[in-house]
């Protein structure tokens, strides 16, 4: 591996690091949320979460690729650029929380929640707009290569959000029971704890957690001058709209299933669940692609700033190519891995049996984000070009079919259509966009060969899935066979092309 891309590894497993070891964290709680809530409940959660991803983009749109893409050009002031675009960021946060605020008993309707609960709505349109003002100051430090500050104080907002958690669905709920001999804390408990807000703490805990990243970032905040001149703007949000378009398309691919779930799923489709329980089901599962998911946002902290300081350099094809190549290996170990071992790592984090019913849309949701993993490498031709348009229609079109497909798959197959959506989805946009970045910024990635890797990969998923051996140590042993001839074979036929290129 050539010396530049071990750097953006070593970048990447920082970020990687803070990004693993803090979302293992979150999702720690998802037995905590699994045993606590009713699939109905989880189907809150789940549904606010998803309207959360897609109104990030919105309140972001685009700002952090646009002040790497600007902040790297030959004579930029970083110091302008960055109080011009904080500003913009600040006041259009402000506007967009109002908004959503006042909205808030609509959006709840949107997921069939009764009326009475419009406050978590609420928090969650604060959530959105102290996250979107905390994404310029993250942006800055990851153009400063200071990933280990941008590390801790990620790390330490994730810890804080899970020990609210644990306090508040856990603990308190444990201490007005009397158990653990902790009866003495309960006035204490009594005075902070209300035990008919049930979720509603998921999201107090994750504005407590949003505030206090602000207060972390105080020292990327005191040098901030509030300006704006809309000169200096208009080349940037140029740069950005088709960003945020490209963004708005991505969520709706994302997570626009769990929102239409409970809409198009057709009434007792699945006997004695709710839509809104299937909405939890899924979303339970989902998490378990998490694993997949973490190496994907590990690599895009460390790849943006990366393959934007790597634009001028003669070899950049070269190298682009050669991250693309061990990206998709290792996530293809990856897809493998988890998905012969899924039905383990259901019963570990999904405590009650109901939601285990979903375990089925797991493979499928890892190969559709190892799809997406591949697209965010490919795309790179369209930022380094400044031909962010094609990124708006690769992700309009993905939105299109992401549409088109669970209109059709939804009602025939439930949340497995909603997961086969998802997986064509991203497999049809990296495919595209492949195509379309050999005719304007070609790169010799090998891209026969990875694919016939993924194949592989697939084909032994469906072998471990569809031949079953009775026992739990026959099983385990032919999935674990079936694993260690994979990475066996990687090993094999890719190390001499490693040392090659070296």
């Amino acid at each position: 591996m050539s010396s530049i891309a071990k750097r953006l590894a070593s970048q990447t497993a920082i970020y990687g690091i803070s990004s693993i070891v803090g979302r293992v964290l979150t999702y720690l709680l998802v037995p905590v949320y699994t045993a606590a809530f009713a699939p109905a409940d989880f189907g809150i959660v789940t549904g606010l979460y998803a309207y959360v991803s897609f109104l990030n983009v919105v309140f972001t749109y685009g700002m952090e690729t646009t002040f790497f893409r600007f902040a790297n050009r030959p004579g930029a002031d970083r110091t302008q650029l960055y109080n011009q675009a904080l500003s913009l960021l600040l006041l259009t946060s402000a506007v967009g929380t109002g908004a959503l605020a006042l909205a808030a008993r609509p959006l709840m309707s949107l997921l069939d929640v009764p009326p009475g609960q419009e406050r978590y709505a609420v928090w969650v349109a604060l959530i959105l707009g102290l996250d979107a003002v905390a994404a310029l100051p993250f942006a800055r430090l990851r153009l400063a290569g200071r990933a280990r500050r941008f590390a801790s104080i990620r790390m330490a907002s994730i810890v804080l959000n899970v020990a609210l958690n644990l306090f508040f669905i856990v603990l308190c709920p444990a201490v007005l029971a009397g158990k653990y001999h902790l009866g003495g804390l309960q006035p204490l408990v009594a005075a902070v704890y209300d035990p008919s807000m049930g979720v509603g703490y998921v999201f107090v805990a994750n504005l407590v957690a949003s505030a206090a990243t602000l207060l972390l970032l105080a020292r990327e905040l005191l040098d901030f001058r509030f300006t704006l001149d809309l000169n200096f703007l208009r080349p940037l949000l140029a740069y950005a709209a088709p960003l945020l378009v490209m963004g708005l398309a991505g969520m709706v691919n994302e997570t626009l299933d769990r929102i239409l779930l409970p809409r198009w799923l057709p009434v007792g489709y699945y006997p004695g669940r709710s839509s809104l329980a299937a909405v939890g089901i899924y979303g339970a599962c989902y998490k378990l692609s998490i694993f997949m998911s973490l190496v994907i946002q590990a690599f895009r902290y460390a790849a943006e700033p990366f393959f934007f300081a790597q634009s001028t350099d003669k070899n950049s094809p070269a190298t682009f190519a050669l991250v693309l190549k061990w990206f998709t290996l290792c996530c293809a170990v990856i897809f493998v891995a988890i998905s012969l071992n899924v039905e383990d790592l259901g019963v570990l984090f999904l405590r009650r049996p109901e939601y285990r019913e979903g375990l089925a849309v797991v493979p499928i949701l890892l190969l559709a984000n190892l799809f997406l993993g591949v697209y965010y490498n490919l795309s790179v031709w369209f930022k380094l070009t400044d031909k962010t348009y094609y990124g708006s229609y690769l992700g309009a079109g993905g939105a299109v079919l992401t549409i088109a497909l669970n209109f059709l798959l939804i009602p025939i197959w439930g949340y497995m259509g909603a997961a086969v959506t998802t997986l064509v989805c991203y497999a049809g946009m990296a495919l595209a966009c492949w195509r379309l970045g050999e005719r304007h910024f070609p790169v010799p990635y090998p891209a026969l060969r990875l694919g016939l890797w993924l194949l592989l990969a697939s084909g032994l998923v469906g072998l471990g899935w569809f031949v079953e051996f009775a026992g739990w140590w026959p099983r385990h042993l032919w999935h674990l066979g079936l694993t260690a001839a994979f990475v066996g074979m990687l090993a094999l036929i890719e190390r001499p092309q490693k040392a090659t290129a070296q």
